[in-house]
């Protein structure tokens, strides 16, 4: 583009070129000298111009050269640093020595004067001037970049119309970093109008003039002193969530958005640190400490093998998915029917350059020979089987499909399991399987009962996990609720007293993982989610981390439960207890054995009958048939209920 046709305001946001810099500072070291000279020969009654001039010229060529060297002319002027200040100290300590050096050594071959102390004075006399041109020197070139910066920032990103007023969470390195980046950095929008911390011993401290005031005083009267504020930036580096929940308990009733830095952002420039400030999720208040797993028996145990992901696309099959593929294995192979989610993980491993010992595979658990066509091909080691219908109320109105996928479709990965020599069977099941309310958590603790009996009669270690909800995971409770505010509400739960346990993602995957590692075969292993969560609180904090508030924005109704649906979940079943492991959230479930061959027996009954049942007009059958198997099973809100004895309905 012509430089013509650059608007000025552009032009002058460039930064200067260095020469330009080098000029006003040697300007300023030229001007200072002169000072300094002026002051000191009002002192002396004595003022010889030509000297000065000579002596003025002959400073600036030194101060020229240590310029060169140093370069403090190539530093950002607007970003100016403390760093800035040694560098430019470092300049003017050395012209000032060769300076002092150069003057004393001319004094000492100076002819000798009539008077002795004449000659001793004027020595003196210049080694004076000399440190108080350096000091003025450098403080007025500190005193130009500070200005400077000073200005730019008001003049171009402080306007009202771009501000932002925070308050700041974080009185340590990170937090004064950011505040830093925020205030002084590169372009941004922002403002810091208050220093919030929990630590004791940063209470009443200072940074840049604010004072740290103690979490206890976040609230309206803090925020009416300060003028107001938008958002609060948690900046620290222990993202310990029961510590994120306090934060987030005493800043929900106020009228500001919750975001915080991600710990892993380290870099201290301006621009890429303030783009890394988001919002603080729900997944941040989990309100436990997030599990952390780095087993390197697990890497070892996966080392060199064939690994088969059934369900590969879904939430938690595509999560292990990206953890199996950084591992050692020799190949991973992804099975899923739903197409496009599948084409979404192989992209993604693509752009990480992940993809090359992955095989995508689209097709069905329900279809025997295509599944055999896959272990015939592959002959996999490792089998984590994903793939199940998961959704509550649709399986209650589907049931054929349910037993089809989760029964029949479990029974024929872990048939062909069996037969093909797979070392260990991890079969991925839910908390819903226990006691079951509904269709879907019927099918998978008929699941859970049929790799456990095959676990008796095979080499094959058949290992089973058992967890709760996950955090985002499709179609699960939090981006449903985060679509719902999105469109203003309002927010829909099913009972004001429902309660749910929950966990992210990769905490899911990595302790599947674990678990099936540990795992001999037979086990059903639970995990440990800690306290349940009331879905009302889950609803209204993800309202106020919206800086939104209830039920003055965003309303919340209650629908009534749905089909099969529990008010609280559970891990285990009334006749159940644990057994530690080695892992403190890992436990295995001792899990009713009896009958497991005539249960085995039924279920294969199940499935040759599903095969050949009518999906609508045989379901109430099919229904009685999965409520033989698993005598516990007792409808909840659901036309099945009809089918429960009067004993198991009290």
């Amino acid at each position: 583009m012509n430089e013509s046709h650059v608007p000025l305001r552009n032009r002058f946001l460039r930064e200067y070129p260095r020469w330009v810099v080098l000029l006003i500072d040697l300007l300023i070291v030229w001007a200072t000298f002169v000072f300094s000279y002026v002051l000191i020969a009002q002192f002396r009654e004595e003022l010889d111009f030509e000297e000065m001039v000579s002596q003025s010229l002959f400073a600036l060529a030194i101060y020229f050269v240590s310029f060169v060297i140093f370069q403090p002319f190539r530093s950002i002027i607007r970003r100016t640093e403390l760093r800035d200040l040694f560098v430019i100290a470092k300049c003017i300590s050395a012209a000032f020595a060769v300076l002092l050096t150069v003057t004393t050594v001319a004094s000492l071959l100076a002819p000798e004067r009539s008077s002795p102390t004449f000659v001793q004075h004027l020595v003196n006399t210049s080694q004076i001037q000399l440190l108080l041109h350096a000091m003025m020197a450098c403080a007025a070139m500190l005193a130009a970049r500070f200005v400077y910066k000073a200005w730019y920032h008001n003049r171009y990103w402080t306007t009202k119309g771009n501000q932002i007023s925070v308050v700041l969470f974080g009185a340590g390195d990170m937090g004064n970093s950011v505040f830093n980046l925020l205030h002084a950095g590169s372009r941004n929008r922002y403002r810091v109008v208050a220093i919030i911390d929990d630590n004791p011993t940063r209470i009443g401290k200072r940074i840049q003039g604010i004072s740290v005031r103690p979490l206890e005083e976040l609230d309206m009267n803090l925020l009416k002193r300060v003028g107001g504020a938008q958002e609060l930036i948690i900046a620290i580096d222990n993202h310990d969530p029961e510590r994120l929940e306090r934060i987030s308990v005493q800043a929900e009733p106020l009228p500001i958005k919750m975001k915080i830095i991600p710990n892993s952002s380290r870099m201290l420039e301006g621009a890429v640190a303030t783009r890394q400030i988001r919002t603080l999720k729900i997944n941040d208040l989990l309100g436990r400490k997030a599990i952390e797993l780095n087993n390197p028996v697990v890497y070892e145990a996966l080392q060199g093998k064939v690994v088969l992901v059934t369900g590969g696309a879904g939430s938690i099959g595509s999560e292990l998915v990206r953890q199996i593929i950084r591992t050692g294995c020799t190949q991973l192979v992804v099975l899923d029917q739903a197409e496009s989610p599948l084409y979404e993980i192989q992209q993604e491993l693509h752009r990480d350059h992940l993809a090359d010992k992955a095989v995508f595979v689209v097709g069905d658990v329900r279809d025997h020979g295509f599944v055999e066509a896959i272990f015939e091909a592959y002959r996999p080691q490792v089998v984590f089987h994903a793939a199940a219908y998961k959704h509550v109320p649709l399986m209650e109105v589907n049931p054929y499909e349910a037993i089809l996928t989760n029964v029949t479709g479990s029974r024929t990965v872990a048939d062909l399991s069996h037969r093909y020599g797979v070392e260990k069977f991890v079969m991925i099941s839910t908390d819903k399987a226990v006691n079951p309310t509904n269709v879907m958590g019927a099918t998978k603790r008929i699941a859970e009962i049929y790799v456990t009996a095959l676990d008796a009669q095979s080499e094959t270690a058949f290992v089973v996990t058992r967890f709760g909800n996950v955090l985002g995971s499709n179609g699960s409770v939090i981006p449903l609720f985060e679509k719902q505010i999105k469109a203003g509400g309002p927010v829909t739960i099913t009972h004001p007293d429902i309660t749910r346990y929950f966990m992210t993602i990769p905490e899911a995957c990595q302790l599947v993982q674990e678990a099936g590692v540990m795992g001999r075969g037979g086990e059903v292993f639970v995990f440990d989610m800690g306290k349940p969560v009331r879905i009302m609180d889950l609803a209204q904090k993800m309202i106020r981390l919206k800086g939104l508030s209830y039920p003055e924005d965003i309303d919340i109704k209650i629908v009534g439960l749905r089909p099969g649906e529990k008010i609280n979940e559970e891990l285990l079943a009334n006749d159940e207890n644990t057994l530690r492991t080695y892992h403190d959230k890992i436990l295995i479930a001792k899990v009713n054995t009896h009958d497991l061959d005539e249960k085995a027996a039924r279920i294969r009954e199940l499935c040759s009958f599903v095969k050949q049942a009518e999906p609508y007009a045989d379901r109430v059958r099919l229904v009685s048939l999965v409520k033989d198997i698993v005598p516990e099973y007792v409808s909840n809100n659901s036309e099945f209920g009809a089918l429960d004895t009067p004993r198991q309905q009290d």
